[in-house]
């Protein structure tokens, strides 16, 4: 299991946490008996899965599919014996990903390459492996785990910014998509709509902008299309 400091907030079940990563659900299920990504809410019943879970189905994820590196050549899928290895160091070190007060954090740039080393960005800009060394070269090789990720057509949102106007902090309301500036939750706003509510009337109750409320309908309309296909 690995824990990310204030990422390791955020708690999702397990049909929610497989939509917002990206992954099939059977293989989030699958992950957990084996024991490569533990629920680290509550690894029994009801199994619950956080923030930094997501993180980590999705690079697990990516490790395990095979890869076209810029040349055309085939990368194959790192054995999982070598992601339990990058797992294992990734436990050992402890990675924050967020700065800044609640609700105004930004993200640590974490990228992860084909042969599973980790990248982090320096505020300079700059990438660094792990042992502190410079790589001057970043590409198709790598993955920005928090951006939107595709596999098996599933499309997993921006693990920070959803939507323009849609934000995820795993330290407020338990890591759930919700309007910036605000603690109204996307699922909030799609239950209203399918109840009967338009997005001009969720708007005016909230006193929020129109286009978030559109974002956040088209957004849980995203979701629960991923955990239809996950299931």
């Amino acid at each position: 299991m690995m824990m990310m400091l204030a990422a390791g907030e955020g708690c999702y079940e397990a049909p929610r946490a497989a939509a917002l990563a990206g992954v099939p659900l059977s293989t989030v299920y699958d992950w957990s008996r084996k024991g490569v990504v533990t629920p680290s809410i509550s690894p029994v019943r009801e199994k619950l899965w956080s923030y930094a879970d997501l993180i980590q189905l999705r690079m697990v994820s990516w490790l395990r599919h095979p890869k076209e590196a810029d040349d055309g050549a085939k990368v194959r899928a790192t054995p999982m014996s070598e992601v339990r290895t990058t797992l294992t160091f990734m436990e050992a070190h402890g990675l924050d990903l967020w700065s800044g007060e609640l609700g105004t954090q930004t993200a640590t740039g974490l990228s992860v390459d084909r042969t599973g080393k980790l990248w982090i960005e320096l505020p300079t800009g700059e990438f660094v492996d792990t042992a502190g060394r410079q790589t001057l070269k970043l590409g198709a090789d790598y993955l920005d785990l928090l951006k939107p990720y595709t596999v098996a057509g599933l499309v997993g949102p921006h693990l920070l910014r959803p939507r323009s106007h849609l934000r995820i902090v795993p330290l407020k309301v338990a890591g759930e998509p919700h309007v910036e500036r605000s603690r109204i939750t996307t699922r909030t706003i799609a239950a209203l709509h399918e109840r009967g509510f338009n997005a001009d009337r969720i708007a005016a109750m909230y006193e929020i902008e129109h286009a978030a409320v559109e974002q956040a309908i088209d957004l849980e309309a995203q979701l629960s299309s991923a955990a239809g296909i996950a299931a």
